[in-house]
């Protein structure tokens, strides 16, 4: 797994910049993609992938101890689907 810390360790060192001024800036990326996924917004970072929020509907599920119907609310989670480049990178 690789952490926010070392992503701004890494990009520190290829920038000249402190590790706090990187953190910062990792930090502020992830909260302004937090921030457009919440108000609905799309966020495409061109070379890398999209990020935007879905729904997914209410739906009847199973308690897997009990066997029991249940039902599972309605909720939005963030999706990702990475650009060409990346998939290549990943398959190639």
């Amino acid at each position: 797994m690789t952490t926010a810390n070392e992503i701004a360790d890494k990009i520190a060192g290829e920038q000249n910049l402190t590790k706090a001024q990187e953190k910062t800036i990792v930090d502020s990326v992830c909260k302004q993609i937090a921030e457009a996924a919440k108000s609905g917004a799309e966020t495409n970072l061109p070379g890398f992938g999209k990020f935007k929020a879905t729904e997914t509907p209410e739906r009847e599920g199973r308690n897997p101890a009990t066997g029991a119907t249940i039902k599972i609310a309605a909720s939005k989670k963030l999706t990702f689907a990475p650009a060409k480049a990346v998939k290549d990178a990943l398959n190639g």
